[in-house]
C-alpha cells in the first residue's frame, strides 16, 4: 500500500495535525457556506415557495438515506494501493467546489418551475461529491488518533482551525454581498461561491499533501468488512450508537436552524440590515467558541465524552433563551457570544464522543469501521435538514410568509423568534435526556482502551508477518 504510513509521533506532531485540519477547515466552509445562505438565496432572490424548498429538501434527504450509509460503506470495503479514504477524497473535491459556484446562477428569468428543478439538482449533485470528500475525512481522524487524549489533543487544535473556518464561512458573504434578501445583488452570491471554492481547493490540496495519513494495520480489515445492509444493521443495533445518533440530530438541528434563520432573524427582529454586520454577528459567535475550546478539552479529559457532552448540550440550550427577547444590536452581541461558548461545546464533543463509539465497536467486530459509522451519522445529520424545513414551512405558512414580502409582520417577527429560539431548545432537551442513558463511561473507556492496545499489537502483528 503506497498510502502515506507513519509512526505515532509523527502523527500526533502539530505539522500533522495541522494539515490534517486544512480537510475541516475545507469541510466547514463548504457546508456552513452552503447552510448559511442556500435557503436565504432561494426563498428572497429566486423567490421559491417555502413549501417548494421544503419538499425540494425531502427529497434530498431521502436521497441521502441511501447515498450517505452506502458511499460510507463502500469505502469501509475499498482497498487499494492509495488506501481507503485517499481514493474518494481526491474524486470529491473537485466536482463539490464547482457545483458550490453553480449553485447560485439558477436561470431566474425562467418560471418558477424551472428554478425548482435546477434546485433539486443541485443540491442532489453537491451531497454526492460533498459526501464522497467530507464521510472519507472526517473518518480518518479516530484511525490516525488512538485515544481520548490524544483526540482532545489533535480536536483541540483542529476545532480551533474549524472555528476559524466558521468566522470564514459567516464573515466573507457579507464581504462580497452588501443585503442578503435582494435581488439586485444575486450575482454577489456567485462571485462568493467562486472566491469559496478556491479557498476550499487550496485548503484540501495542504490536506492531501502533508495531512492524509492512513495507518497500515488497518488496512486489511476492508477484505472483512460487512455489506452495506449488513453495517447497517450492526450500526443500528449498537445502543451506544443509537443514543448518540439522537443526540447528535439534535444538535445539529440547533446548529441548522441557527445558522438559517439567522439572516433573516437580524435583518426583520434585530432590524439589521447590512450583510457584513450579520455576517460579523455570527462570526463574534465563533471567535467566542474559540476561546472556550480550552475549557472543554479540559472537561473532556477530567470527566471524559459523556459527562462533557451533557454539559455541553445543556449550556447552549441555556443560552439560547434571551434570542426570545431580545430588540437591538447590543443585546444580541452579548447572546451571541454566550451562545458561542455552548457551540464551541457541542463542536468540540462532536469529534470526541463518535471515535469512542468506533473503538468500542471495533473491540466486538474485530473491525474499524469509520467510514459506515460516519455514512450513517452523515445521513442523520441530513436527516435534520427535514426538520429543520418542516418547522419553518410550518411556521411560515401560519404566518402569512409563505412566499418572500419585504415586510414582516409581529406574527412573522415571533415565528422568527419562536425558530431560532424555541423549537432548538426543546430538542436540545431531547438530546440531553438521550445522552443521559450512553452507556460508555469514563470509566468503561479506560476499559475499552486497553483493550484496543491489545487488539492493535495482533494487526501490527499479522501485518509485519505479511
Amino acid at each position: 500500500m503506497d498510502s502515506d504510513q507513519v509512526s505515532k509521533e509523527e502523527i500526533y506532531s502539530n505539522k500533522t495535525t495541522v494539515a490534517y485540519s486544512c480537510a475541516f477547515f475545507a469541510d466547514i466552509i463548504i457546508s456552513q457556506f452552503f447552510g448559511f445562505l442556500i435557503f436565504t438565496f432561494y426563498f428572497t432572490i429566486v423567490r421559491l415557495n417555502v413549501i417548494w424548498i421544503t419538499i425540494g429538501f425531502i427529497f434530498w434527504s431521502l436521497w441521502n438515506a441511501v447515498n450517505d450509509p452506502l458511499l460510507g460503506a463502500i469505502s469501509d470495503r475499498t482497498s487499494s494501493k492509495w488506501g481507503r479514504r485517499r481514493p474518494f477524497i481526491i474524486a470529491g473535491i473537485g466536482p463539490t467546489c464547482l457545483i458550490l459556484i453553480l449553485l447560485w446562477i439558477p436561470p431566474m428569468d425562467q418560471p418558477p418551475i424551472i428554478n425548482f428543478i435546477y434546485f433539486i439538482i443541485m443540491i442532489f449533485l453537491f451531497d454526492l461529491f460533498y459526501t464522497m470528500f467530507s464521510l472519507n475525512q472526517t473518518a480518518l481522524f479516530p484511525e490516525m488518533f488512538q485515544d481520548l487524549e490524544q483526540r482532545a489533543k489533535a480536536n483541540n487544535i483542529m476545532q480551533v482551525i474549524g472555528v476559524i473556518a466558521l468566522i470564514f464561512a459567516f464573515v466573507v458573504p457579507g464581504l462580497f454581498i452588501p443585503k442578503f434578501d435582494e435581488q439586485q445583488y444575486a450575482i454577489n452570491y456567485f462571485y462568493t461561491g467562486v472566491f469559496m471554492s478556491i479557498i476550499a481547493g487550496f485548503s484540501v490540496f495542504i490536506f492531501i499533501k502533508w495531512g492524509l495519513k492512513e495507518r497500515a494495520e488497518f488496512s486489511k480489515d476492508a477484505k472483512s468488512a460487512p455489506s452495506f445492509f449488513n453495517s447497517l444493521k450492526i450500526s443500528m443495533t449498537n445502543k451506544s450508537f443509537r443514543i448518540f445518533a439522537v443526540a447528535n440530530f439534535t444538535i445539529f438541528y440547533v446548529f441548522g436552524m441557527l445558522t438559517i434563520i439567522t439572516p433573516l432573524y437580524g435583518i426583520y427582529v434585530l432590524k439589521i440590515e447590512s450583510g457584513l454586520i450579520l455576517s460579523i454577528l455570527l462570526g463574534l459567535t465563533f471567535i467566542s467558541a474559540a476561546g472556550f475550546m480550552v475549557i472543554w478539552k479540559a472537561i473532556a479529559v477530567k470527566f471524559g465524552a459523556k459527562n462533557g457532552h451533557i454539559l455541553a448540550m445543556f449550556t447552549l440550550l441555556i443560552t439560547l433563551i434571551p434570542l426570545l427577547f431580545i430588540n437591538d444590536i447590543t443585546g444580541a452581541i452579548i447572546t451571541y457570544i454566550f451562545v458561542g461558548m455552548g457551540l464551541a461545546g457541542v463542536l468540540f464533543f462532536r469529534f470526541v464522543t463518535l471515535p469512542v463509539i468506533i473503538d468500542e465497536d471495533e473491540l466486538e467486530t474485530g473491525l474499524r469501521r469509520e467510514g459506515g459509522y460516519y455514512g450513517i451519522n452523515a445521513l442523520i445529520i441530513r436527516l435534520t435538514t427535514i426538520a429543520i424545513y418542516i418547522t419553518i414551512s410550518i411556521v411560515f405558512s401560519n404566518v402569512g410568509w409563505a412566499i418572500f414580502e419585504p415586510k414582516a409582520g409581529a406574527d412573522t417577527i415571533l415565528g422568527l423568534r419562536y425558530l431560532i429560539a424555541v423549537f432548538p431548545a426543546i430538542l436540545l432537551f431531547i438530546g440531553i435526556i438521550f445522552m443521559t442513558r450512553f452507556p460508555i463511561t469514563q470509566e468503561r473507556y479506560e476499559q475499552i482502551k486497553k483493550e484496543l492496545g491489545k487488539l492493535h499489537q495482533e494487526k501490527k502483528n499479522k501485518i509485519r508477518v505479511i
